[in-house]
């Protein structure tokens, strides 16, 4: 996309955290917003946007991917037609240049009208966001997905305060197992989020029962408009100076 449109765009910095920066995107409808993002998707992604079966799918995945490769596009130098994008066994993409891997690592999560592009010079990131709308049976669904704490803290909950915990839980969740990468072949009951973070903490250190030696921090990012969260792998190296100055 030409500098010279970038007020037309439908996308913003939203925010920043530990070098992560944080992209919104808006998903309304708006014909020339859609029409510009097509026109930026490559073959392989016009084609996966004509599988799609709705009109709200097709403009969400376009809104989100155009928002992304500009955004990529302008991290690493490169044009549009340069980037294309591989995936991982469990389906979770990278960025490539003229077929060679980016450094850059993302993430993306969309929901009703609010999309979210994580973008970092790292990877094993992920990000979520999540429309809170009412279901009928949040108990049931919540067996399915949480923790044997987690539905303690939802079962205790009623009326509004209990859909806003439903799906705070879920995005802190989602995002994890996004970072991770592994897909629902991880069952998302088999793990619950920080012990501190389910009292209502924003941010907490997490680490996966059945993979503890990696360390993930985990941040709470939910607003009015929606619940949010981010999850990233802490390196290694800063994990073992936090432990060498804590003994110290």
């Amino acid at each position: 996309m030409p500098a010279e449109s970038t007020e037309s765009r439908w996308w913003q910095s939203w925010r920043e955290s530990d070098g992560i920066a944080i992209l919104h995107v808006t998903l309304a409808p708006k014909a020339d917003h859609e029409e510009c993002a097509y026109a930026l998707l490559d073959a392989p992604e016009r084609e996966r946007w004509h599988r799609f079966r709705s009109g709200q799918a097709q403009r969400e995945f376009a809104l989100c991917r155009a928002a992304l490769r500009v955004a990529l596009c302008e991290r690493l130098g490169c044009s549009n037609h340069q980037l294309s994008f591989g995936y991982l066994d469990h389906g979770k993409p990278f960025a490539t240049v003229d077929g060679e891997r980016a450094g850059t690592g993302f993430n993306v999560s969309h929901s009703g009208q609010h999309g979210l592009i994580a973008l970092a010079d790292r990877d094993w990131l992920g990000i979520d966001v999540e429309e809170r709308a009412a279901r009928v049976d949040l108990d049931g669904v919540g067996s399915l997905v949480y923790g044997p704490s987690e539905r303690r803290l939802l079962a205790l909950a009623s009326g509004r305060r209990k859909v806003k915990l439903f799906f705070r839980l879920w995005s802190l969740k989602e995002a994890l197992i996004k970072a991770l990468g592994s897909g629902f072949s991880l069952n998302p009951a088999s793990f619950e989020v920080p012990p501190p973070m389910l009292q209502g903490g924003r941010s907490g250190v997490f680490r996966f029962p059945q993979a503890p030696a990696s360390a993930w921090r985990i941040l709470d990012l939910g607003e009015p408009r929606f619940a949010a969260a981010l999850a990233y792998r802490i390196p290694s190296s800063a994990v073992r100076s936090r432990s060498t100055q804590a003994s110290d």
